[in-house]
């Protein structure tokens, strides 16, 4: 119990200031709360005197005056600091995971399910914050409790005091039992919750296709296995834990029952007083109050363990921006040097190496799955390489700062993913200090700036999660807006143009020469004329360069380069042959 305490308020760091001031409160809350005791007894002792008075009554009224004003005070004064530090101390660490998550590399959210990092930041941060509040307030309340009462009893008769301490001290061996069992079981609640995140997240992103191949029911029949599951786990739970709540319970009653019995022994044999016997007979059961209710609480000590130990599972994750260093490189060529990369045991990239010069345009050409996009991703440094090195301006991309690295990269994606957001603010996520002047210009030259005018609020208009309420040729153009906007000297395109429609794709190629004009190229395409411009080709086979130069070199060459351009070919005039029949 010790450790699972120690642990936590390590965990609240910065916010365990509040915590301790808000435990200290407790404990003058409590001795407060036994002056109740004292109270009682000025009462008692003038019944069994028979000197019942108006200053008897004054004394015991003022002192539970002060009790209960007291009390009252100390329990706000107390309540406002823990929750203030529960909800301050989950707040911090949702920053930090947060923070956290942007420089883990991107290898990490593959190998780590969507529904563990979901669980984390919300399920699991929601129960720290509950339960953080509730149970380590309750617990350790009511160990304070019971041992200031049990102290106060002291007064009366040290036997009495030790018989409320040994009640104490077997509450808390069967305590330590019923944490042993938490401790096992408190895994498993949190493998079913994060299971069970990840059922709902397939079942909500999976829907379009759950509809498209009418399997309605058999995804619903995968939900509700989680769903069941998750309630079989966490019932488990709760049968494994009612023998140990049963046994504290049963403790501190015949605790309280044997303290009864020996105070009216004491008293028969002539060596406790009258008033003593009956103030501790009255009290005997209100000792343990707080330290019963506060029983069932105990079992949850571990589950706080078990969810700190997976929030700390995030923040202990690995981070690619650990020895970087602010960099001005004086040019930004691009190097890559016997670069090797693999996903766990499939390499990916084997033994590249090759020079992009500042200013050129490179483009990247391969079989779906030659390692296109993972190699134009190690530039970024969006996973590291397992060896070799990649150059920006003669500089590692390790040895930068990831901010100072990117400042000099755009990237456009396939995929374009837009927030759920205003235009405006999508469009200045990488420059939050635009003005919309700045915007609007970005947005012409991108040329989106006639379609978000169309709409009714204009640059104002928040568009659905991911820019679900647009055209895929509208996102493109967002993003390329957005790219714009950072206006950095090197510009990623992977395969911007590869799903826009023909009515979109001249506006499209406009807004990307606005945006490359003067800039270092990297482009994955298979759009011919986006390729055969450029002052580089490379061809990616395997992991492996098998052919670079120029168009008009490669084309003489037989191999994978002269095919794809014949593939092209035959496509094209395919197309105008169809047209025509049309």
């Amino acid at each position: 119990m010790i450790h699972s305490f120690r642990k936590f308020f390590e965990f609240a760091g910065r916010q365990s200031r509040n915590w301790y001031l808000g435990l200290f409160y407790e404990i003058i809350r409590c001795i407060l709360e036994a002056l109740q005791f004292a109270a009682l007894l000025v009462v008692l002792d003038g019944l069994v005197h028979d000197n019942i008075t108006a200053q008897t009554a004054l004394l015991a009224f003022g002192i539970m005056l002060v009790s209960v004003i007291g009390t009252a005070i100390f329990w706000y004064l107390a309540h406002g600091k823990e929750g203030e530090g529960s909800y301050r101390m989950c707040e911090d660490k949702r920053i930090q995971i947060g923070n956290r998550m942007k420089y883990m590399p991107m290898g990490y959210f593959n190998s780590h399910s969507l529904g563990n990092l979901t669980s984390v930041s919300t399920a699991t941060m929601s129960d720290l914050e509950s339960m953080s509040f509730a149970v380590i307030v309750r617990t350790l309340v009511g160990v304070i409790h019971a041992s200031i009462f049990s102290v106060a009893m002291s007064y009366f008769s040290w036997k009495i005091s030790l018989i409320f301490f040994t009640g104490v001290i077997l509450f808390m061996v069967i305590n330590t039992m019923l944490l042993r069992c938490s401790k096992r079981l408190s895994p498993i609640r949190l493998d079913a919750q994060t299971e069970f995140m990840d059922a709902v997240l397939e079942y909500i992103q999976g829907m379009s296709v759950v509809r498209a191949f009418h399997m309605a029911k058999q995804s619903n029949t995968t939900l509700e296995k989680s769903i069941d599951e998750t309630q079989r786990k966490n019932q488990l739970i709760e049968r494994q834990r009612i023998p140990y709540i049963a046994a504290e319970q049963v403790v501190l009653r015949i605790a309280s029952a044997a303290a009864a019995f020996c105070s009216i022994a004491l008293f028969i044999n002539g060596t406790l007083e009258l008033t003593y016997c009956l103030i501790i007979l009255v009290s005997a059961f209100m000792v343990y109050s707080q330290l019963e209710s506060a029983g069932e609480m105990f079992f949850m000590l571990s589950m706080i363990d078990a969810s700190i130990d997976r929030v700390e599972e995030i923040n202990q994750s690995p981070q690619i921006d650990i020895d970087g260093k602010e960099q001005t490189p004086d040019r930004l060529d691009i190097e890559m040097q016997d670069v090797s990369f693999s996903y766990g045991d499939k390499k990916v990239i084997d033994h590249v190496s090759l020079t992009i010069p500042q200013g050129t345009t490179t483009a990247i050409v391969g079989p779906s799955g030659s390692g296109k996009t993972t190699l134009v991703n190690l530039i970024a440094r969006f996973w590291d390489v397992d060896s070799g090195s990649v150059r920006i301006g003669g500089i590692d991309v390790k040895d930068y700062k990831l901010d100072s690295l990117m400042k000099n990269i755009s990237m456009v994606f396939q995929n374009v993913y837009l927030f759920p957001d205003t235009i405006e603010n999508n469009i200045k996520f990488g420059c939050p200090n635009a003005t919309h002047e700045d915007v609007v210009k970005a947005a012409k030259a991108a040329r989106c700036h006639d379609f978000i005018s169309a709409l009714p609020e204009g640059y104002q208009t928040v568009i659905g999660e991911s820019g679900a309420t647009i055209s895929g040729g509208e996102k493109q153009r967002i993003s390329i807006a957005r790219a714009i906007m950072k206006d950095a000297p090197i510009i990623i395109l992977d395969e911007a143009t590869a799903n826009v429609d023909p009515e979109n794709e001249a506006e499209l190629q406009r807004a990307i020469e606005a945006l490359t004009q003067g800039k270092t190229i990297i482009m994955i395409a298979h759009r011919l004329k986006t390729v055969k411009n450029a002052d580089q080709i490379i061809v990616i086979d395997r992991g492996k360069i098998s052919q670079q130069g120029t168009h008009d070199e490669l084309i003489k060459q037989a191999g994978i380069y002269a095919d794809f351009v014949g593939m092209r070919e035959k496509a094209i005039g395919w197309k105008i042959k169809a047209d025509s029949l049309a």
